[in-house]
């Protein structure tokens, strides 16, 4: 009966551990050894205070940022090398900017529950007020109409701007205090939202503004920016715990990475168009920008920001083949890939 009972009992544990590898995500442990440093950093310290951050380029290759803290929004030439500051409405405190097609400049007012556009050639600024409990737009992206989706965090909020009309819609995810925070749209013009209060992914349906959740395997991960890729597949950092993930929404599956570095805690992505994800690693001063090339699954580059870190976001731009961010130690920095 003795051994009987144990051989049950191996049994019941060889069942558990194979439900649990079957539901199981896929985790790859961190590469060893150093990286190759692939990319050129350009630096140029911003004249004013209160972290610079989310640039944009324009049109005419321009370079718009937010300063948050310092209530500005600002545009520099990099030909010229020149810095030039626009006011916005006293308690804006801009937190993330995108530019249209046409060269207007779209705000989210982080502080006051509005969204700006900025004329670029007068600085004349025309506000759209959020509606009732949205009071903190967060950030910006447009839809293939133009139109803005955008993320309310504190508000618990995702919402649709239709830019000419001036009419939100509004999408309100099923968890409480899920945070919404980085926003990108797929090829079926769906919104995918990173949920940095809870374990989650989003993607709302734009014809019902019906939010649909889908949950990380670890149920401590905090997702904060995405990327979706050419196949749809949404890409993801976990700030807390230091993983680069992939969902296919195809298929549901779930594969991470964790960062090659200790304590990594990353935060501003930028996916560029030969397959590789930039990532900033703030969880050390100097941040690190990691190279992840998401076709051989595998970081292949690490290089030190001279200028010291927080990078909160980055924008690729795909003319050049560049990505741009803010260093909050009030510097812009241009990321050159060196092949």
């Amino acid at each position: 009966m003795r051994i009987h009972s144990k051989l049950l009992s191996l049994t019941f544990q060889s069942i558990i551990c194979t439900i649990f590898y079957l539901s199981a995500p896929i985790y790859t442990a961190a590469q060893e050894g150093g990286l190759p440093n692939k990319l050129t950093l350009r630096e140029w310290k911003v004249p004013w205070q209160g972290l610079p951050r989310d640039p944009y380029v324009d049109n005419k290759q321009r370079v718009w940022f937010c300063g948050q803290a310092g209530n500005y929004i600002a545009r520099f030439t990099p030909t010229a090398e020149q810095f030039k500051q626009f006011e916005v409405p006293e308690g804006t405190h801009p937190h993330n900017l995108i530019v249209s097609k046409q060269g207007q400049v779209w705000y989210a007012g982080n502080r006051n529950a509005h969204i700006g556009r900025l004329d670029p050639e007068t600085g004349k600024i025309h506000q759209y007020p959020m509606p009732k409990g949205v009071n903190d737009p967060h950030t910006l992206v447009f839809n293939r109409q133009d139109n803005i989706w955008f993320t309310a965090q504190q508000s618990n909020r995702i919402g649709l701007l239709d830019v000419d009309s001036g009419q939100v819609k509004i999408a309100t995810p099923q968890t409480a205090n899920s945070r919404p925070y980085g926003i990108k749209v797929d090829s079926q013009n769906r919104p995918w939202v990173a949920l940095f209060g809870t374990n989650k992914l989003a993607w709302v349906d734009p014809k019902t503004m019906v939010v649909n959740e889908i949950s990380i395997p670890r149920p401590n991960a905090r997702p904060r920016r995405l990327e979706i890729d050419p196949s749809n597949n949404i890409w993801y950092v976990d700030y807390p715990e230091g993983y680069l993930g992939r969902y296919t929404p195809s298929t549901k599956d779930f594969k991470e990475w964790k960062l090659p570095t200790e304590n990594p805690r990353p935060y501003g992505t930028a996916l560029d168009n030969r397959g590789r994800l930039w990532i900033a690693d703030t969880g050390k001063i100097p941040n690190i920008i990691f190279a992840f090339d998401i076709k051989t699954e595998k970081f292949i580059s690490q290089t030190p920001v001279p200028s010291g870190g927080n990078i909160r976001h980055m924008y690729f731009d795909s003319k050049d083949g560049s990505f741009w961010f803010g260093v909050d130690s009030g510097f812009l920095d241009q990321g050159i890939p060196k092949d």
